[in-house]
């Protein structure tokens, strides 16, 4: 399954690239103002996960540590232009939204962009000939600043959620994002503690690590019940129709991040019995991913009917 879902990632990437390439080209102007925007800027973070994430499974299922290195520095690249844009761009404007209408889930892609640059540039580290010290500590403080750019945006949200009415149609699945952001800072943090022996200044300060980590995961767990009650009120009670919307693959995420950090966590913490809980997670992220996946193929097949039917000639 592994190997299958990488093909796709291969196939998915490259198109990804391939369309944002074309509107950067022919479409400049929409770029810009989307990536400005307080509502549409923050999905541009998805560039830098996107590239790191794909990176990491490169280098754990492709054993490709070459391309896996290009993707990192790719996603540094990314991040840097994203990063500072977007924010430069959102405190400098003029007319800025309520924060009801300004701030979503999405915001904190921007710290998952964060974590999975620290991530990729760790699994890195045993295949690095030189350098390992400075990627260390470069990724440490990635590590670090997906932590402050988390608890720092999870406030606002946190504040939206509790203070500013909140209809049901406004609670779209980015949300599972406030669980996701923090699933891959555990997964960061358990990566760092995996590779300390690389470095003596990791191992001082590994029982830090393991407590920050914890926290983290911890607050992942927390919102996972919450969220699906947030998915009853929105879908049964107050009966929104469950259709195939794009951005399902925020929750999707989430899921499988979660899965993977408490595996990961597991073996950090030396706390075998964590297991359980990835063992029936894993089949949780399977299916949401191919029900949205199906979903996905579904719409695509509806529009490429629709593009060629006669009567739209």
């Amino acid at each position: 399954m592994s190997n299958v879902l990488l093909w796709i990632n291969v196939i998915s990437y490259i198109s990804l690239w391939i369309l944002t390439l074309t509107r950067l080209f022919f479409f400049f102007p929409k770029i810009k103002k989307d990536i400005t925007s307080h509502t549409l800027g923050p999905g541009f973070f998805t560039l830098i996960a996107g590239t790191s994430v794909f990176g990491s499974q490169v280098t754990i299922v492709a054993n490709n540590y070459s391309i896996a290195f290009v993707l990192w520095i790719l996603a540094i690249l990314l991040w840097i232009v994203v990063m500072y844009t977007f924010f430069t761009a959102v405190t400098v404007r003029k007319n800025k939204p309520t924060i009801a209408e300004g701030i979503n889930g999405a915001w904190l892609i921007a710290a998952v962009a964060t974590q999975s640059i620290s991530v990729l540039g760790t699994l890195l580290i045993p295949y690095v000939e030189s350098g390992r010290i400075v990627i260390l500590f470069f990724t440490l403080c990635m590590f670090f600043l997906g932590c402050m750019l988390y608890l720092n945006i999870i406030t606002l949200i946190f504040y939206r959620f509790t203070f500013v009415e909140l209809k049901h149609d406004a609670l779209t699945p980015p949300y599972w994002i406030n669980m996701g952001a923090v699933a891959i800072t555990t997964l960061a943090g358990s990566t760092l503690i995996l590779h300390a022996e690389y470095w003596p200044l990791l191992q001082e300060i590994t029982p830090f690590l393991k407590g920050f980590t914890l926290f983290f995961w911890i607050t992942g767990t927390w919102w996972i019940p919450l969220l699906f009650i947030f998915m009853i009120w929105r879908h049964i009670y107050h009966r929104y129709p469950l259709t195939y919307d794009p951005q399902f693959w925020g929750m999707v995420f989430p899921l499988a991040m979660y899965t993977t950090s408490t595996l990961q966590l597991s073996k950090a913490l030396e706390v075998p019995f964590l297991i359980v809980i990835p063992k029936f997670m894993v089949f949780i992220a399977i299916a949401a991913w191919l029900i949205v996946f199906i979903q996905l193929i579904h719409r695509i097949y509806l529009n490429v009917i629709n593009h060629f039917n006669p009567r739209h000639l």
